[in-house]
């Protein structure tokens, strides 16, 4: 007895048709993940180029070797400062105190100083920064071309000034006083805040020291 049977041609066909969409639909999906998985691997790796040329261009503030030259700083209403290279400066006019501190940029970026706050005391390990809105801005930028020399100034005038706190007595016991600079690149970016104490030494003279350096920026998430 000879069976025969019927081939349902339109069924086999829409399997077959079925079957080379859900291939076709697989090969798509797998080549749109590589491809956003490439994509966010040449993001990650342009975001980690860009963060080295950044940190290769950043400025770094440290004080002068004693071999760097003099400085000679003019301060608003005339009086002029003479500090030697590796030293730094606190001087008494009247009720007036002048700081200078020569500074040599080790990065390798343009430094301009923007700000800064002091404190007449040594700051302990922990001690964190201020915020940048609370640094008093300086009455003019200064500058500090890469590998090279130059300073900060700043001035305490004003009878109110909470930066006289325990400034006298420090000043005439020789104590520590601490100074916190704010300083970026010239656009503004890359700011950090870089802490110098300043100690008395037995015959009179001020050491400044560059104790630590926050970069302020965040870290691009791409990098993570």
């Amino acid at each position: 007895m000879t069976v025969v049977l019927a081939v349902d041609w339109p069924t086999v066909a829409s399997l077959a048709t079925a079957a080379g969409t859900l291939v076709l639909a697989v090969a798509t999906f797998s080549s749109v993940r590589f491809g956003q998985r490439a994509t966010r691997l040449a993001e990650r790796s342009t975001a980690i180029a860009e963060r080295a040329f950044l940190l290769g261009m950043r400025p770094v503030l440290a004080p002068s070797r004693v071999t760097d030259p003099a400085e000679i700083v003019r301060f608003g209403e005339g009086r002029m400062v003479a500090v030697d290279g590796g030293m730094a400066a606190v001087e008494l006019d009247g009720d007036n105190y002048y700081l200078v501190i020569p500074l040599r940029n080790v990065g390798n970026g343009l430094a301009v100083l923007q700000a800064w706050r002091f404190a007449a005391q040594r700051p302990t390990v922990d001690t964190p920064h201020a915020e940048p809105s609370e640094h008093r801005a300086q009455s003019r930028d200064l500058y500090v071309p890469a590998g090279d020399t130059g300073f900060w100034q700043g001035a305490i005038r004003d009878p109110d000034d909470p930066f006289r706190e325990g400034l006298h007595e420090a000043f005439l016991a020789g104590g520590t006083l601490t100074v916190d600079l704010l300083y970026g690149d010239h656009e503004g970016g890359q700011l950090t805040i870089s802490r110098f104490i300043l100690t008395r030494e037995e015959d009179g003279g001020w050491r400044p020291g560059v104790v630590r350096h926050w970069p302020l920026e965040s870290v691009d998430p791409r990098v993570r």
